[in-house]
């Protein structure tokens, strides 16, 4: 089993950049699909960007495509989100996930129902 924690959340102003990172524990991170997601207060939680095993394959939500990119360094067990260009509504609690099901690609790398590990989540807050 795999322990997630998240780290890199804070305060910044519309328009700046925060570096998210999900380091893993207790098992190697490469033996999982990694994901994000982000839960604001009162909304669901919602999928931002996933990675798969290699690193070779991403795929992101559409509100974040061309400002947020995911990656990971395996050698360092950990998953990265950099966030460009931050908005108001990027405000959220941003969570990282471990999906240790079969290989796959685009629209089901967002899909919550496969992520078998979660962590505790970090804050991003974005002011206007």
């Amino acid at each position: 089993q795999v322990q997630l924690v998240e780290s890199g959340g804070g305060f910044v102003q519309a328009g700046g950049s925060l570096k998210l990172s999900c380091a893993a524990s207790g098992r190697t991170l490469s033996a999982y699909i990694v994901g994000w997601f982000r839960q604001a207060p009162g909304k669901d939680r919602e999928f931002v960007a996933a990675i798969s095993r290699s690193g070779g394959s991403t795929y992101y939500a559409d509100a974040v495509k061309d400002r947020f990119t995911i990656s990971r360094d395996n050698a360092k067990n950990t998953v990265y989100l950099q966030m460009n260009s931050l908005k108001p509504e990027d405000t959220a609690v941003y969570l990282c996930a471990a999906d240790e099901g079969p290989a796959t690609a685009g629209q089901a790398m967002g899909r919550m129902s496969r992520y078998d590990y979660w962590g505790q989540g970090t804050q991003v807050t974005v002011s206007s």
